[in-house]
């Protein structure tokens, strides 16, 4: 039997054939390291980026020793951003899906309190929130954490670079002592030491050593010295590759905003989220680049925060990042998962010495590289196979993606495999579908019912 088989772990039957389903072959360098340690009830500090497999690695050890028959939370997992938090839970729930009545909530800002109070009065397995929300929530008297068998701080640089610091310590306060305390975290300054020092038991360190590797990200940068120029580079790249996600990223707000509409302007299906943004808005351009239904997703740093997308195939530098960290950060996100990605960054002459500080991590001894002919603008921009529909209904109505999937494939009139990711969330959830059935799914949705009831419905553009 490989090592790096699931099936060389004590997991349950039931969970290994999940994983089967789910496509896990075999784990990741950070979770052959980690679960052994994780499911022998053993503290573990795991070194590992995000990508890197580390929610599936502590998913797995919080279900497998969960106790269905408690009515207290059993384990809690901190997150910096309100957006990993929802991937994590998200990515508990499909590990989880197996197991009757497994409940998974997320309390996080940007959302309603009261809707989290009603939940928190009901069975509860598994909290993932942001470290404001849970301290709000213990403030007020509304959460109990008498009952916390493992604690995870997800991505822990982060919640300290965010000045959460206090806010741990509060929540950890408030937990068991006896408890297994799981920190994962891409760097170690040495306040994670500190944390670690002050919640943990003998924790045991594990380091993934295949963190994005080099050879896994082809870097190209291109010299533009105007503005217009800079857009016309940028729209060149996409106008060549027309891949299905790519990330930019902006310096600014207004340059977020101002990109993002030129890019519209010119027929690329693009999306921006930026600090002017509701939630509710910021969700909605998420899931739809998620969903395959926007290619092209315009944003700050600060913004891209927490995002945690699966198969990003290029990240394109439309500002050049304000320091080393902040760049290998963002071209991190592509060539994922043995897959090769694709990293442009775009400069002036007035930003060369930017470039030059980049020269420990750029396997490139000739720049500027040579921009790719501007013939391909005469080309048409890359249009999304997915579109999203949104439907006026989420958890609140009791509406679940199997009665999505159920109501649209209703009469096999249109394929279930025409059909991609779903997302419900309280109020409303979303539907990703092939573009050519659009209008087809949301004559479908709106003439028929779904779980007996009729729901509105539009499309999102």
């Amino acid at each position: 039997m490989n090592s790096s088989d699931f099936s060389s772990l004590n997991l349950s039957r039931e969970l290994l054939n999940n994983l089967d389903s789910l496509g896990y072959k075999e784990m990741t360098d950070i979770q052959s390291l980690s679960l052994p340690v994780i499911l022998a009830n053993k503290d573990l500090i795991g070194q590992g980026k995000t990508g890197s497999g580390k929610t599936a690695a502590f998913g797995l050890g919080l279900i497998n020793k969960m106790d269905l028959n408690s009515f207290k939370p059993q384990s809690l997992v901190i997150c910096p951003t309100r957006e990993l938090a929802e991937q994590v839970a998200e990515e508990i729930r499909r590990l989880a899906r197996v197991i009757n009545n497994v409940k998974v909530i997320t309390l996080c800002g940007g959302a309603p309190i009261g809707p989290q109070i009603g939940s928190l009065r009901h069975r509860t397995h598994v909290i993932v929130g942001t470290p404001g929300r849970i301290e709000e929530h213990l403030r007020k008297g509304t959460l109990d954490l008498d009952n916390i068998n493992t604690l995870v701080l997800d991505e822990a640089d982060r919640m300290l670079d965010m000045g959460f610091l206090e806010s741990i310590e509060k929540i950890v306060s408030n937990t068991p002592i006896e408890r297994q305390t799981l920190l994962f975290s891409a760097t170690f300054p040495e306040e994670i030491n500190t944390i670690a020092d002050s919640v943990m038991n003998r924790p045991i360190k594990v380091k993934s050593e295949s963190m994005h590797e080099e050879k896994t990200i082809k870097q190209f940068f291109y010299e533009t010295n105007s503005h217009d120029d800079r857009m016309t580079a940028l729209r060149i790249l996409l106008s060549k590759y027309k891949l299905e996600s790519v990330l930019v990223f902006c310096n600014t707000k207004s340059d977020t905003k101002d990109v993002a509409n030129e890019l519209r302007y010119h027929g690329h299906y693009a999306l921006a989220i930026h600090g002017d943004l509701d939630q509710r808005d910021r969700d909605q351009s998420l899931i739809r680049f998620t969903n395959k239904s926007a290619s092209v997703l315009v944003a700050t740093d600060v913004a891209a925060r927490g995002l945690d997308i699966d198969s990003l195939d290029m990240v394109i530098n439309y500002n050049v990042a304000h320091n080393p960290e902040v760049h290998i950060h963002r071209i991190g996100r592509t060539g994922r998962a043995g897959r090769v990605g694709i990293a442009c960054t775009l400069y002036s002459d007035k930003e060369k010495y930017k470039i030059e500080t980049l020269s420990s991590i750029v396997d490139n001894e000739e720049l500027p590289d040579t921009l790719p002919s501007d013939n391909y603008l005469a080309k048409p921009a890359n249009k999304p196979a997915m579109t999203t529909i949104k439907i006026d209904g989420g958890k609140k109505q009791k509406l679940r993606p199997g009665d999505i999937v159920g109501g649209i494939t209703a009469n096999g009139s249109i394929d279930g495999d025409k059909i991609g990711k779903i997302h419900v969330t309280n109020n409303w959830s979303y539907v990703a579908v092939s573009s050519d059935l659009a209008k087809d799914v949301l004559r479908k949705i709106k003439s028929d019912k779904l779980k007996g009831k009729a729901f509105r419905a539009r499309i999102l553009s």
